[in-house]
């Protein structure tokens, strides 16, 4: 009998509803009973067969039977939505007794470091820092500097040029010309200029991006040894006290004398080792007066004022006075050495 199925329906629900434990079970028991093609709705499909007597009643107990389903469908619903908020409150709990998880700080990279250093050095001397275009004219980068045209010199920057005029500066010398442009005739400074240069070379020594510091003083009655004086104290500063420094005659197209300046071997104290090539000696900087014919391009009388003049590369300086033997690594961001900062 009708009856009989639809008691059997109800006992089967309640049975499968028992034994649901997600949220997709009861839903799929929705379906399958109370669906448009669901066991309950099926037997409404058949009122028709049925004598006009019988009809009224049998609706009556399937709707009632219905709506009991639906209200068991309804609170093993409610119930296992609170069992899955609880679940998910417990699984997100904090305990706010434990400490917390402190962030990774950042450093500053060794090249930065590095430079700080060798700025502050030059602020507590009273120079100033200045700064410039890395896309220069040819005009700055080698004119102004009594490289013209035709000088050989220029062959020694291997220079990257975008147009005939225009290239990536080679050094931050540019910065001096402009300098000295940008002030009154003969008017005194003591400038340094940081920043990155460009030339076509790459291996262990050699980056086409690298960084540089120039710097210069003008002022009346400047001399060498007061040059000399400058960059021994600046290099005792970063390497320390114990530093020797000698100086060795060279050539610079825009200084005259010129010199280059080698500091005592950082890895052996000067007694030679593999670093030094067993000298004790190891190259840190250029520098020289200033090349009288710089200063009168730039508007400067050389009668009237005299300057000096040098120049250092910050990934020499670095890898000197941490002791890196690789230029690349400043560049490849390996964090087991960036982390030794």
């Amino acid at each position: 009998m009708i009856s009989d199925k639809i008691e059997a329906i109800k006992s089967a629900v309640d049975e499968q509803i028992a034994k649901s434990e997600a949220i997709q079970d009861v839903q799929d028991i929705r379906v399958k009973y109370l669906g448009k093609k669901g066991e309950l709705t099926s037997i409404m499909k058949e009122l028709k067969s049925l004598s006009k007597e019988d009809r009224p009643k049998v609706g009556q107990l399937v709707n009632t039977a219905r709506g009991i389903i639906e209200d068991h469908l309804k609170r093993k619903m409610e119930d296992l939505k609170e069992c899955a908020l609880e679940n998910k409150i417990q699984s997100e709990k904090i305990d706010i007794t434990l400490p917390g998880r402190k962030p990774v700080m950042g450093h500053e990279h060794p090249l930065h470091l590095t430079r700080r250093l060798m700025e502050q050095s030059f602020l507590n001397m009273g120079f100033s820092i200045v700064e410039g275009p890395d896309i220069e004219s040819d005009y700055y980068n080698f004119q102004c500097l009594n490289l013209p045209e035709d000088h050989p010199a220029r062959d020694m920057q291997d220079s990257m040029y975008v147009t005939d005029n225009i290239l990536l500066r080679t050094h931050t010398s540019p910065l001096e010309a402009r300098t000295l442009q940008s002030h009154k005739p003969n008017e005194p400074f003591k400038i340094i200029a940081p920043g990155k240069v460009y030339r076509c070379d790459y291996d262990a020594t050699h980056s086409p991006i690298f960084h540089q510091m120039e710097g210069m003083i003008v002022d009346k009655g400047i001399r060498f040894s007061d040059l000399k004086g400058m960059l021994e104290d600046f290099l005792q500063d970063i390497f320390g006290t114990q530093t020797k420094v000698r100086f060795r005659a060279s050539y610079f197209p825009f200084t005259e004398p010129s010199a280059e300046v080698d500091i005592s071997c950082v890895m052996c104290g000067g007694k030679g080792c593999r670093v030094c090539s067993h000298t004790g000696w190891l190259e840190i900087l250029g520098c020289g007066m200033t090349n009288p014919n710089v200063l009168r391009i730039n508007g400067y009388d050389p009668n009237e004022v005299s300057a000096f003049a040098f120049g250092m590369g910050v990934e020499r300086i670095a890898m000197l006075k941490y002791g890196i033997d690789d230029l690349r690594l400043f560049y490849e961001n390996d964090m087991r050495f960036l982390n030794q900062f």
